[in-house]
């Protein structure tokens, strides 16, 4: 496992690094500039000027750039241009949020995305399949934001079962917490679900024309112990990949959603950062995002390393 990790150590340092790159130079070609937003509609441009050399942005981009790498390698995630706050608090303040509706969502996306592939991989009758592709195919097609809509209208508006803004804490009231939660973790998971579903249905079928499951057949063993036993295990390799690489559409998914449902977590940050050219606060949202998605892709090859040899020996 050592020597495995080993080999996935610089593709890993080299995708870190490059979006450090990225998130530093996306906020400045963007429009805008914080020095104005910090001095105001009616500044002078000598004044603007006098704010950009405190703020440091009159130095070459290469200098911003390694200052500000600096900081993030020692910690330091520096302050906020439009909130006047260091990064690192505001970030604090939002990231329960924002991790409650990621896991949330994951755990739907898992069980959804997986269960309804098994349940299309192991069918026998036309009209099961044929229902089950049909459900794959328009989850597949609707976006995070449309489920979220459709969301609201059917189960906030129309139903009044569930609130459709606003948010508590789990860890406050996990009743509460959890009914302002769930529209939001499932129209950010059930659109990811499907793509799981067709892969897991996939690998099921592929699995059904192996040789170890003619063998099983042929010793009399049972569908279900078979199904369970040896199709769904050899298949779900493939799934845990996707996943992992469904983790970070989902942070990317979370801006849209927590707009839609008032949620005060990382994704409006990240939209008021936008909106206000707040630097600091976006490259650090960008690198973040991307950290985590590395490191859960990660986990998921560590985990596929440990279940199939032949992964981490590289065969």
């Amino acid at each position: 496992m050592t020597r495995f990790l080993l080999r996935r150590l610089p593709s890993v340092t080299l995708v870190l690094l490059a979006t450090t790159v990225i998130a530093f130079l996306l906020p400045r070609l963007a429009p805008g500039d914080p020095a104005s937003v910090v001095a105001g509609p009616g500044a002078t441009t000598q004044q603007i000027d006098a704010i950009r050399a405190v703020m440091g942005l009159n130095r070459p981009l290469v200098e911003q750039y390694l200052h500000w790498l600096g900081g993030l390698v020692t910690g330091d995630l520096g302050e906020s241009y439009q909130f006047h706050r260091p990064v690192s608090e505001l970030i604090g303040d939002r990231l329960e949020s924002t991790v409650e509706l990621t896991i949330a969502a994951a755990l739907v996306m898992i069980v959804v995305g997986i269960g309804l592939g098994v349940f299309a991989g192991s069918a026998r009758s036309r009209l099961s399949r044929f229902t089950a592709d049909a459900t794959n195919t328009v989850l597949l097609a609707m976006p995070p934001f449309l489920a979220g809509l459709l969301l609201v209208i059917l189960l906030g508006v129309t139903f009044r079962v569930l609130p459709i803004s606003g948010e508590t804490s789990v860890l406050d009231d996990p009743v509460i917490g959890l009914q302002y939660l769930i529209l939001p973790a499932v129209a950010l998971a059930v659109p990811m679900s499907g793509g799981i579903a067709m892969l897991v249905q996939s690998s099921m079928d592929n699995a059904w024309r192996q040789d170890y499951v003619d063998l099983a057949v042929a010793k009399g063993v049972g569908r279900r112990r078979i199904t369970l036993r040896h199709v769904v295990r050899n298949s779900l390799g493939p799934a845990m990949v996707a996943i992992g690489i469904r983790f970070g559409d989902m942070l990317a998914g979370a801006v849209v959603i927590e707009m839609i449902f008032a949620r005060n977590g990382l994704g409006q940050l990240a939209v008021s950062g936008v909106q206000g050219s707040d630097y600091n606060v976006v490259q650090v949202l960008i690198v973040g995002a991307v950290v985590i998605a590395v490191v859960v892709q990660l986990l998921t090859e560590i985990a596929m390393a440990t279940l199939d040899p032949r992964v981490r020996l590289g065969v």
